[in-house]
């Protein structure tokens, strides 16, 4: 059977990035499908008929669904290529560990610091600080979250980059003051060919940001 590999994508989305870095990781050919969330398209709803969301990954006809769900199932359907993950039981569930923690604090305290205002606002701005702290802490003076190379860790969190720059504007930060660290880490990554042809530009998702807070009327 042919090996046929689309993805339900969205230049800016971080989640959709994740898979396409991944694709590219492991040396993967696909057809990316550019979706439009104000008009989704039958294949989205068919594919993923319970959040309706992107990214979704259809390998031979089949979805996969959530993007660090997808990045895992990659590295299984394609094992034999360089695992995403580190070896051995515990550097895996330390991986996911991390992920998790990146999925359920950067992007909906990120959300919440362009989104909002007044006391909300600067509550969010002190929690993402406090998340990057602890993230940065994480990196300690490694070169990667997976120390040597990059790896599950980076892959989860790398997309977050492009959104340094909405963070500093929006959120009235210093990312290279406050996070030296982390911004270094990160222009490394992005000489990576798999992660600098996944990734939208900081400006280009700080205009996109501004078009979603237009819509919502946020000022």
């Amino acid at each position: 059977m042919a090996n046929e590999v689309v993805l339900l994508d969205l230049k800016a989305s971080p989640f959709a990035a994740r898979v396409r870095i991944a694709l590219e990781e492991k040396g993967i050919e696909y057809k990316s499908q550019v979706e439009d969330l104000s008009n989704k398209s039958s294949t989205l709803l068919k594919m993923n008929p319970v959040h309706q969301q992107i990214p979704v990954l259809i390998h031979n006809g089949k979805p996969i669904c959530e993007s660090m769900v997808i990045v895992q199932y990659i590295d299984e359907a394609w094992s034999h290529k360089p695992s995403l993950l580190p070896s051995g039981p515990y550097r895996r569930a330390h991986a996911r560990f991390w992920a998790d923690y990146i999925d359920k604090k950067i992007y909906p305290i990120g959300r919440n610091l362009w989104a909002s205002e007044g006391e909300v606002k600067e509550s969010s701005k002190k929690d993402l600080i406090q998340c990057f702290k602890i993230l940065e802490e994480q990196l300690g003076d490694k070169l990667y979250f997976g120390d040597e190379s990059f790896g599950y860790i980076d892959l989860a969190l790398i997309p977050f980059y492009s959104f340094f720059y909405t963070f500093e504007t929006l959120g009235n930060l210093c990312m290279v003051a406050e996070f030296p660290k982390l911004v270094e880490w990160g222009e490394r990554c992005l000489q990576k060919e798999s992660v600098s042809k996944s990734l939208s530009g900081q400006n280009e998702v700080y205009e996109v940001i501004l078009q979603i807070k237009q819509k919502l009327g946020i000022e």
